[in-house]
């Protein structure tokens, strides 16, 4: 019944109740961004959503405009503390991850959900094992168990096996344990960058 129900009861009343702090810090934060390079303020990246339907994911710009796309190794998003992409707001909502709060919009549209493993982009379903493609079983989310307890410190093929654990063991008490762990590596930044990349020259570089 949590799983089917009570979760996304749960999603709206935390979304709505968190909203009004969301237009606070657009109107801080917003500004900034836009000025350092006269940009836009929003980045809306494609998204893999529940049973693998795209949707637009909306965030706050942290990088500057048309940044290149960095990779790790593994072909995932490179995230470094030293990566020149990011403007100056940019390094300090990425520390703090206020560049997800919008991601409440998407919990109201119904896209996302406050806990679930973090939306990969399209083209993951394609490397994706019939193991690893479970985690398209629910609804991505802003935080979940990977995010939680790992963050940036493990590998793509790491982070799909505990987004397939979360989807196992989903429950009122384990999205419970993440949400309160995620506020406790947010305020202590564990884990945000990683420091290994490789340069691919795409565009749209935006994590």
């Amino acid at each position: 019944m949590y799983k089917n129900l009570l979760k996304r009861v749960f999603d709206l009343i935390l979304a709505l109740a968190v909203l009004p702090f969301l237009f606070i810090i657009l109107a801080v934060v917003g500004p900034i961004i836009y000025f350092q390079d006269k940009g836009s303020i929003f980045y809306n990246a494609s998204r893999l959503g529940k049973d693998g339907k795209l949707f637009k994911m909306y965030k706050f710009r942290s990088m500057k405009m048309n940044a290149p796309d960095l990779r790790n190794e593994d072909g995932s998003t490179f995230n470094g503390i030293d990566d020149p992409r990011l403007t100056n707001i940019g390094k300090f909502i990425r520390k703090t991850s206020l560049d997800e709060t919008p991601q409440l919009l998407n919990i109201l549209k119904g896209d996302m959900s406050i806990v679930g493993p973090r939306p990969d982009l399209p083209e993951a379903k394609s490397i994706y094992s019939s193991f690893e493609a479970r985690k398209l079983k629910v609804r991505p989310g802003i935080t979940g168990y990977n995010q939680a307890y790992y963050r940036n410190s493990v590998l793509s093929r790491d982070k799909f096996n505990n987004d397939v654990y979360y989807v196992d063991n989903l429950s009122f008490l384990l999205d419970t344990k993440i949400i309160f762990k995620t506020i406790l590596s947010v305020l202590f930044r564990q884990n945000v960058f990683i420091k290994k990349n490789i340069y691919t020259g795409k565009s749209e570089g935006e994590e």
